[in-house]
């Protein structure tokens, strides 16, 4: 019979396992992000199934892979539209987003304004400041605080 304890030292070497094969997903993500990526092509690509990928990615960077991909593409479209020189629709497939509308939907949800606007008053506001400063001042977050509700009166 087993011992228990050997149970948990294969479970703790399996998550380490899978956690640099998250990380090689991630960085993968990072480096193609303008590419068309989906979960199932990122899963064969560590040899897991799209769903454990999708599960573990969740559990280790509290999103999912699509996600993760859309905030990087959001994020670069934030530089690109600081810049000026492209358009809307050039910097939606330079990202690599084939959906005007889906890139200006997630867009919106992930800066609070639509891109067109986000062109026109950022580019101001960062005017003067280096790149890599305006790029962590103006960086993306997904995961907002949820409003608090205000109690109602009995």
């Amino acid at each position: 019979m087993c011992h228990p304890a050997w149970g948990r030292e294969l479970a703790a070497a399996q998550r380490l396992k899978d956690l640099a094969l998250l990380r090689r997903v991630r960085d993968r993500i990072d480096r193609e992000y303008a590419k068309p990526l989906n979960v199932e092509e990122l899963a064969r690509g560590v040899n897991m199934s799209a769903g454990h990928l999708s599960r573990q990615f969740r559990r280790a960077y509290g999103e999912s892979p699509y996600s993760y991909l859309m905030t990087r593409r959001i994020e670069r479209a934030m530089a690109l539209l600081r810049r000026g020189d492209l358009s809307v629709t050039e910097v939606c497939f330079a990202v690599g987003c084939s959906s005007l509308g889906t890139f200006s939907t997630r867009f919106t949800e992930l800066v609070g304004v639509p891109p067109s606007v986000y062109r026109r008053e950022a580019a101001r506001a960062t005017a003067g400041m280096p790149s890599c400063v305006a790029k962590q001042v103006t960086r993306p977050v997904r995961r907002r605080p949820a409003p608090v509700a205000e109690p109602q009166p009995a």
